[in-house]
């Protein structure tokens, strides 16, 4: 007897699935990693990396998530997390607490990283300013 998954297998291949510039943020491209299809959107698994150079950032916001973190593969970005200015770089990993109020700023041109949330439909929600923010890094002029 078999038993019934509440999931199914998933592998996706980097052909799979392309960079797309419809996600969340015009400035980033994101890649659907089938986390959320073959969790019944229980989970998001996606990657994320830099598109533009950053101009207003996110802005102050927060997530209705039960679970979110960020693994920085590549590069790197400057969250404010409250009042904190906070420097992920590669090889590092964020978990953003449920509902923490945070601002992504700046980040490296060569940024990358994978983005995991539950549940995948989460909501992002503007929130008020919680202090200044620190002017971004300009990227280097293009040859």
């Amino acid at each position: 007897m078999t038993a019934s998954l509440a999931t199914r297998f998933s592998h996706v291949r980097p052909q799979d699935t392309p960079y797309v510039d419809n996600g969340l943020r015009d400035f980033f491209l994101y890649r659907d990693l089938g986390i959320a299809e073959a969790t019944g959107g229980k989970v998001l698994a996606q990657l994320v990396k830099a598109n533009i150079p950053p101009a207003h950032g996110t802005g102050w916001h927060r997530h209705e998530a039960e679970f979110h973190i960020v693994i920085m593969l590549k590069g790197w970005a400057r969250f404010m997390y409250g009042g904190q200015e906070t420097l992920v770089a590669a090889g590092d990993c964020v978990h953003q607490a449920p509902g923490i109020v945070h601002y992504l700023f700046d980040y490296s041109p060569d940024m990358e990283y994978l983005e995991i949330v539950a549940p995948a439909g989460f909501k992002t929600i503007d929130a008020e300013p919680v202090c200044e923010v620190p002017a971004v890094t300009p990227w280097p002029a293009a040859t």
